[in-house]
């Protein structure tokens, strides 16, 4: 549920915030994102670049290299090669802006897929798309794949729970694995898959059974290569003892990373503390796994499903603009994250696929420029 804060007792939520960063939840619905933690600490000490990771590196070098897939200037074969050999760019150019969260419920046609992952790539310099929500339409992984295959697109595939508890994600998982098993294309193009969206917060698994599914799709997509992940707030493993067994069998590391949830939130710009905060924690238990932030951003609107927990956040889209400008500013301090660097995308594609969040608005205009750097 949002919460409302009155005085008291946002001054009370404060305090606790300060002793034991903790996330303060909203409601949740199939158009919603939630929060983290917060609290600052100091900026990605200690890191040591070990761990699982992405599928094996083609190239070492920046992520504007044509050599690999999905850099820029990279130019897609005319035929599906026989392996992923020498494919994928390495993981350790993954950093800075590397697209889109992208909304599906509305189950796309193939000609708006295309369009927009046209868009994606080629006005803002993208080199993935992260899939966000579900569609049951028969086939629809598989446009998926087609689309991001044409236009040079990498995929953060998921699996969705939804929010209703109940078991389509089995046939949803079953589903996505038929398609990455038998779609040619499909490990040409996947990067990893996503295990839910906010599971543990949402409580849709316990965190040992969530752990043990992971596994068991690693196993699943072992032949085809591509890794398996959990997307997840950093609040989601800390209100369940850290769920290190979650963190341990995931390949890598998919944070959200919604500051304006925080008790302590004010302004998008003002937001790095909080953004460290989560980010360390990550670092700290993550063995030095690969990490982005993929469900990322700050609302430009309230709604009923989006409301603050500290009465100084504000929303606006100068403020959904300070935000992402401010991370492209750290550019250099992210850099620094485990294997390569943290790498992050902007949630959302459009304000039609969650109001607020979006970079175009309903009416398809941008609503502020918005350029990130892609290396630094």
């Amino acid at each position: 549920m949002a919460h409302t804060l009155y005085p008291l007792g946002f001054l009370l939520l404060l305090l606790l915030d300060l002793v034991s960063a903790r996330h303060v939840p909203r409601s949740c619905h199939p158009h919603s994102s939630r929060s983290s933690s917060n609290s600052s600490t100091h900026p990605l000490s200690g890191v040591v670049a070990v761990g699982s990771a992405p599928p094996a590196p083609a190239t070492s070098t920046n992520g504007g290299s044509s050599s690999c897939f999905p850099s820029a200037g990279f130019q897609m074969p005319s035929s599906v090669p026989s392996s992923t050999g020498g494919w994928w760019c390495s993981p350790n150019t993954e950093y800075a802006f590397l697209g889109f969260s992208y909304e599906v419920t509305a189950c796309q046609s193939v000609s708006k897929l295309n369009s927009d992952f046209a868009d994606i790539k080629n006005t803002f310099g993208s080199r993935y798309v992260r899939l966000y929500g579900a569609c049951d339409r028969d086939g629809f992984y598989d446009d998926i794949v087609n689309a991001a295959w044409a236009t040079g697109l990498g995929v953060h595939a998921l699996i969705w729970f939804g929010f209703d508890g109940g078991d389509q994600w089995i046939a949803r998982r079953d589903s996505l694995v038929s398609s990455l098993i038998n779609n040619p294309k499909a490990k040409f193009v996947t990067r990893g898959v996503q295990f839910g969206s906010e599971p543990l917060f949402d409580n849709v698994l316990p965190h040992s059974q969530l752990a043990a599914e992971v596994t068991s799709l690693k196993s699943k997509l072992l032949g085809v290569g591509i890794p398996v992940t959990v997307s997840e707030l950093a609040y989601g493993y800390q209100e369940r003892g850290g769920a290190q067994d979650v963190l341990d069998a995931i390949d890598f590391i998919n944070v959200h990373m919604l500051p304006f949830f925080t008790a302590l939130a004010t302004f998008g710009s003002a937001a790095w503390p909080l953004v460290q905060t989560d980010m360390n924690w990550f670092i700290q238990h993550g063995n030095g796994k690969k990490m982005y932030f993929d469900e990322n951003g700050w609302p430009s609107v309230t709604s009923s499903g989006v409301q603050p927990n500290s009465i100084l956040a504000q929303a606006s889209v100068a403020n959904e603009e300070g935000y992402f400008s401010m991370l492209d500013s750290h550019c250099e301090d992210l850099k620094l994250g485990p294997q390569g660097g943290i790498g992050w995308f902007a949630h959302i594609y459009s304000d039609e696929q969650e109001p607020g969040y979006g970079i175009y608005n309903d009416a398809g205009k941008k609503k502020f420029p918005f350029k990130p750097r892609t290396s630094c």
